[in-house]
């Protein structure tokens, strides 16, 4: 027995005088070395420039001075700005009128095309072709031709004896036209809304229809509450991307945000501010404005989404 336990004691004393042995570590520098032109493009292109805006917000800062430290006078002057208010009246009701139609309509496509028919992915491309086309600078000077006084609408209601207006040179209509133009762009929304639709599963249809209800009783009862995670993903998306609609704006007033400031976006204004003004450290506080209302909304979204958004588990 005394040799045994001599021999273990042996044992352990030479494998505490040998050499150790290095756990291995998985090799992340090649990782971090794919990860490194994103790392430098967002310290660059996003965080560097928003600290600098964030800066200029306190400042007086013209583009051809040194900014001068202003504290919150920037802020204090938005407060009397009375063409600001009516900008950021003007943005919510494009956001809040165009997205809610766009979905809706993108919707209604994807259910037309999930019933499957020839061509699918054709149609699919056709319909997608407009959210890519939507936002440029070529499409906002379509649109306004088309809605110009010698444009195609009035082009098709002097058919009909109808003398209509100059659709973007009256206040009553040139902030419609543009709502139009969103809610055609409906082609994003719908691809995804076409994804979640195939993922219900079919036997939830089949056993509605042999309980008797209807297609419309299946869309309220089935295809809606399912559905509410895509919706609610697409509308976070939207309302993010309306706030900062501005090429549309832009090139259909022609830059003055007219007629009446009816289509005077926020972004519009803000450019005007900085760009045409050279206001850009009132600029900048505005944008940090705009910024704080999208995550104030974003996050009112994300708080309701309890009450309606329904998950399988």
């Amino acid at each position: 027995m005394s040799s045994l336990g001599e021999l273990r004691t042996l044992a352990r004393a030479a494998r505490a005088s040998g050499p150790k042995v290095r756990e291995k570590h998985p090799d992340n520098r090649s990782a971090f070395l794919f990860l490194l032109p994103w790392l430098i493009g967002i310290l660059v292109f996003t965080i560097g420039p928003m600290l600098a805006s964030l800066y200029l917000a306190f400042t007086d800062y013209n583009l051809l001075q040194p900014p001068k430290w202003a504290g919150i006078d920037n802020f204090v002057q938005m407060l009397g700005d009375n063409r600001l208010w009516n900008s950021f009246r003007v943005t919510l009701v494009y956001v809040f009128v165009s997205v809610p139609l766009q979905l809706a309509l993108a919707l209604g496509i994807a259910m037309l095309l999930d019933k499957g028919m020839r061509g699918l992915p054709f149609y699919r491309s056709v319909f997608y072709l407009p959210s890519l086309l939507g936002g440029s600078v070529a499409i906002a000077i379509l649109w306004r031709q088309v809605f110009g006084k010698e444009g195609i609408i009035n082009g098709f209601l002097s058919w009909f004896g109808i003398d209509g207006p100059g659709w973007i040179a009256h206040p009553d209509f040139a902030l419609g036209t543009i709502i139009l133009l969103h809610v055609w762009t409906f082609g994003s929304p719908m691809v995804i809304f076409l994804a979640g639709l195939r993922q219900i599963p079919e036997m939830f249809y089949e056993a509605a229809e042999v309980d008797g209800a209807g297609r419309i009783r299946q869309f309220f009862s089935i295809t809606l509450p399912l559905l509410t995670p895509i919706i609610f993903f697409n509308l976070v998306l939207q309302v993010i991307f309306a706030f900062q609609s501005f090429t549309q704006a832009y090139i259909v007033s022609g830059g003055t945000g007219g007629p009446s400031d009816s289509t005077m976006f926020f972004t519009l204004y803000l450019y005007k501010q900085a760009f045409t003004e050279l206001n850009m450290g009132y600029a900048s506080a505005m944008a940090w404005f705009l910024l704080l209302v999208i995550g104030a909304i974003t996050g009112l979204n994300f708080w309701l989404s309890k009450y309606w958004v329904f998950y399988d588990d």
